[in-house]
């Protein structure tokens, strides 16, 4: 996993970041950063959803379509590294 982790990291803070506003320090997002504590909203977590699924070409199910897995930047990157690889 770590070797898609590299990859689907970064795409994923590109998607994240602007969607955590201007005063978001990027270097502060790591991968267990609380990410509706540095900013993310619920609009933000739909905006965030679309984009990876616009952006890998997959469909998040309802199942985790939850609070629990858009919480930090490692979840969504372990969610969508199952999404990607079925």
């Amino acid at each position: 996993m770590e070797e898609t982790t590299a990859v689907l990291e970064p795409a994923v803070r590109e998607i994240l970041l602007p969607l955590l506003g201007p005063s978001t320090d990027p270097a502060a997002i790591g991968p267990d950063t609380d990410l509706w504590q540095a900013g993310l909203d619920s609009l933000g977590s739909v905006s965030l959803m679309a984009g990876l699924e616009d952006t890998f070409g997959i469909e998040f199910p309802d199942a985790l379509l939850t609070r629990e897995t858009f919480s930090t930047l490692g979840r969504i990157v372990t969610a969508l590294d199952g999404l990607v690889r079925s």
